[in-house]
């Protein structure tokens, strides 16, 4: 420690060596133009905190906290108060809380692990193989990209009334399997792989789906991953909406939205149950974020 103060007060001070920090492989950037940079990256970073410290806090917050005017972010008497109601009130439920939750448990699991596969089984062949109809279909998951779940929701429907499967969580997990951007983005990922590792595989005696199980799967798991955080999410938020009417097959977002949209007398378990709703899906993302960044930076969409 003290040979590199030496070394600082050597080279110039603690303000040169500032200035060399900040601008360390930018020299045609000046040094107002990267505090200005950082300034701004802060005050955005502050912005994109504040709800969230916004909500942990009213969490945290005992009821007479909670109707203060002016509002404050942290609660001055902190307590787990709103938790503890929300298990009581859980608990005196009709339907048992271990039920709602091992409904969505069923659904992400499900949902998951069928989109992975049936995405990265479709993928295969449209990013290394060559046949007719390739392009057309490979235009039809970008166009169908474009159409939001409102335009499909009746046409589902539509769908699962014929099939019978309305009022049951299969109703939720189907629809699942044919979302396309995970195809998208496992396509677009495979298209990024050498040739020669299917090439080398091939020459082995690997069979088309050795190579995808033993070869191609481990190399994409960046989109595996991508493609789960973006099927968790979904389904986690998922209430059951229009196909789901029985009380002990609908999931734990149901209940936790049902318990946030309450009177201001359960204001305080509204809070909490928004912070649970809240905070398993952004921990999943948060520990797997470089899987999706790298997969971002490899299938075009990272612009």
């Amino acid at each position: 420690m003290i040979k590199w103060f030496g070394r600082i007060r050597a080279t110039g001070g603690f303000r040169k060596a500032f200035v060399r920090y900040i601008t360390k492989g930018r020299s045609n950037r000046s040094v107002g133009g990267t505090a200005f940079l950082l300034l701004f990256i802060l005050a955005f970073a502050i912005f994109a905190v504040f709800p969230v410290a916004f909500m942990v806090g009213n969490a945290l917050k005992p009821m007479r906290e909670l109707y203060r005017y002016p509002p404050t972010v942290l609660p001055q008497n902190p307590t787990g108060q709103s938790f503890k109601d929300l298990l009581v009130y859980a608990s005196e439920s009709l339907v048992p809380f271990t039920r709602y939750l091992f409904n969505t448990g069923a659904l992400v699991i499900l949902g998951c692990l069928g989109q992975i596969l049936l995405s990265a089984m479709a993928a295969f062949p449209l990013a290394k193989s060559e046949f007719r109809g390739k392009k057309l279909m490979s235009n039809m998951v970008v166009y169908a990209l474009m159409f939001s779940g409102a335009v499909t929701a009746v046409p589902n429907y539509l769908i699962l009334t014929k099939l019978g499967l309305v009022d049951s969580l299969w109703a939720i997990i189907l629809p699942s399997f044919a979302s396309t951007l995970g195809l998208y983005l496992m396509q677009n990922f495979m298209e990024m792989l050498p040739d020669s590792l299917i090439e080398a595989a091939k020459i082995d005696g690997a069979s088309y789906f050795r190579t995808l199980v033993s070869i191609i799967m481990p190399v994409v798991k960046p989109a595996l991953m991508t493609v789960f955080i973006f099927t968790f999410q979904g389904l986690w938020g998922n209430t059951g909406g229009s196909v789901l009417y029985t009380e002990n097959i609908k999931p734990l977002s149901y209940m936790l939205s049902r318990i946030a949209s309450t009177g201001i007398a359960r204001q305080g378990m509204a809070s909490a149950a928004s912070l649970l709703s809240f905070i398993i899906p952004v921990l999943i993302f948060v520990v797997t974020q470089s899987n999706v960044m790298e997969t971002m930076a490899t299938s075009g969409m990272k612009d």
